[in-house]
């Protein structure tokens, strides 16, 4: 049996930036560079790139990734993770996003990590610091709170925790979506009704939280750029691809 297999979801129709996996960076299509960096984790000995399209599925090919063909119709990229892990004789599953070409093969490990030490972890993920101050009221920057034993607490789109008395300033972390799943779990999570919290948040891992399964959060000392605009990849492309 595979400990952990990384699948990257990559869909053709984003809203905001279609063709984004083929999209070029540094001479190269995105889902080209996030597929090379996952290939470096010590820790998962097989990728697949999970996607409905043609053309994506044709790229990734041509680099000898391996290509599982989904549907077309999924709302989430859970969903289509999910898809691709019922055919899959492991115990985790580790999903990086399709758009984040400068993810760090160290922080997949580290996501790993804790899932595969304690088989009562159901699911992880990232966190780090936030270090700009426009972060904090950023809501497309997800902040996280953590118990004294590293799970999350809660996750927001405001800048969580607030410090009433003020004081010494507390530190506050950056969810980064990189996600593991024990497979029988991510299996069950599409039978998890929507809950109230996550409808308010738009913030689908709080729907694990409020159905009461924990979330192991590891803190990695910075968050990769995510692609999310065509502006955001040219802006990257702008800072050459020493990048971090």
């Amino acid at each position: 049996m595979t400990e952990a297999v990384v699948v990257i979801p990559a869909r053709y129709h984003s809203t905001r930036f279609p063709g984004k996996p083929l999209a070029k960076l540094w001479g190269k299509p995105l889902i080209q560079h996030v597929y090379e960096r996952a290939v470096q984790s010590r820790r998962c000995d097989r990728i697949i790139v999970a996607t409905d399209d043609a053309g994506i599925a044709a790229a990734a090919s041509s680099i000898g990734a391996e290509v599982a063909m989904t549907r077309p119709d999924h709302p989430t990229g859970t969903d289509r993770v999910a898809e691709v892990a019922r055919g899959l004789d492991c115990d985790l599953v580790v999903n990086v996003q399709g758009d984040e070409p400068l993810v760090d093969p160290a922080s997949i490990d580290a996501a790993v990590e804790p899932l595969a030490a304690d088989a009562s972890i159901p699911m992880g993920t990232l966190c780090a610091p936030i270090e700009e101050t426009a972060d904090l009221a950023n809501p497309n920057v997800v902040k996280v709170v953590l118990d004294q034993a590293g799970f999350a607490l809660y996750f927001s789109r405001l800048p969580i925790p607030f410090v009433r008395d003020g004081g010494a300033e507390m530190a506050r972390y950056r969810h980064i979506g990189l996600y593991v799943y024990r497979r029988e779990f991510l299996l069950k999570l599409g039978d998890l009704s929507p809950t109230p919290l996550e409808q308010a948040e738009r913030l689908e891992q709080l729907r694990v939280l409020e159905h009461g399964h924990r979330i192991r959060v590891v803190m990695v000392a910075s968050a990769s750029p995510g692609i999310d605009t065509p502006a955001e990849l040219a802006a990257l492309e702008g800072r050459g691809p020493g990048s971090s």
